[in-house]
C-alpha cells in the first residue's frame, strides 16, 4: 500500500512541476518581455491610402 501512495505522489509532483513551468513561461511572455505593439499604437502611422477607393463620382448601375 505504501508503494501505491509513493507512485501517486510522484505523479502528482510531476504534474505540479509541469504546471509550474507552464505558469513561469506564461508570466515571462506576458509580463517580462515588452511587447513591440505597445510602443507604437498610432494607427495613422500605418495608414496607406488606396487609390481604388478614392472615387469622386458614384458608379451608376443600369437596371434591366
Amino acid at each position: 500500500m505504501c508503494d501505491t501512495i509513493k507512485k501517486i505522489l510522484k505523479i502528482v509532483g510531476i504534474i505540479a512541476g509541469i504546471c509550474a513551468a507552464a505558469a513561469g513561461i506564461y508570466y515571462l511572455v506576458t509580463k517580462v518581455i515588452p511587447c513591440k505593439s505597445s510602443v507604437d499604437d498610432d494607427d495613422e502611422s500605418d495608414y496607406v491610402s488606396c487609390s481604388c477607393c478614392d472615387v469622386d463620382e458614384p458608379v451608376q448601375v443600369e437596371a434591366k
